[in-house]
């Protein structure tokens, strides 16, 4: 892929990668556009690819991933952390990510079977010719807690029969999981025994997503959630 020569330094991207397609997103000016689902063969004619970005975000959907206190994390026992809690195979890799600010570290691995993700970093470059890192999709939805200002905070995505889950009240966080979840109505109910679980008031709470819902799965929400935003 070429590039246009269009850089904007004003702009973001961010881009989801699943086993199924992706979702990019451009912010400017506060301003978010989504582009919804697309298969991974859009990627390559897609315009707004051709084009580089003050800063640029890439996620990837995996399940593989465990949340470990800083005092329990030993780097070289991290595939074998990760293997108690996920399907991790001999030819994966394992990556370590600290997060200081919950001080844990996220171990995951991006081996879900996709070449998407390394395709975008290859191409979708930041104004300075940087690329951006591929992380897990829930690494971004811990780094969102910080951004909700509600006191309960709830940030969701679904994608490839999975429904990813962070909660947290405040600056404690009570959960963090994948949960295989293969319609709507399912991960519904995840969503709503976590609530359950944490004695949390849907009604008055906010349920915030990183990736698209159908208009008929956002109005489902709405009869038990204070509103539905995106993130």
């Amino acid at each position: 892929m070429q590039e246009t020569g269009n850089n904007n330094t004003a702009e973001s991207i961010s881009v989801q990668v699943s086993l199924s397609g992706y979702v990019s997103r451009i912010e400017h000016d506060g301003v978010s556009v989504s582009s919804g689902w697309m298969s991974a063969d859009r990627f390559f004619t897609d315009p707004q690819f051709r084009r580089r970005y003050a800063d640029v975000s890439i996620s990837v959907f995996t399940p593989k991933f465990t949340l470990v206190p800083d005092q329990f994390f030993d780097a070289v026992s991290a595939r074998a952390l990760l293997s108690d809690v996920a399907d991790v195979e001999e030819s994966d890799s394992v990556f370590c990510e600290p997060l200081p600010q919950m001080k844990s570290v996220l171990i995951y691995s991006t081996s879900i079977g996709e070449t998407l993700s390394k395709a975008v970093a290859e191409t979708v470059l930041r104004v300075d010719g940087e690329k951006g890192r591929v992380l897990p999709e829930v690494w971004y939805m811990l780094q969102a807690l910080d951004n909700i200002p509600e006191y309960n905070k709830v940030v969701a995505s679904i994608a490839d029969g999975y429904l990813y889950l962070a909660v947290a009240q405040g600056r404690s966080l009570l959960l963090c999981n994948s949960f295989r979840a293969l319609d709507f109505v399912t991960a519904e109910y995840f969503i709503f025994l976590a609530m359950k679980k944490f004695q949390l008031n849907m009604e008055m709470t906010v349920v915030y997503f990183r990736t698209p819902l159908r208009e008929e799965e956002e109005m489902s929400l709405y009869r038990y959630f204070k509103s539905v935003d995106y993130i």
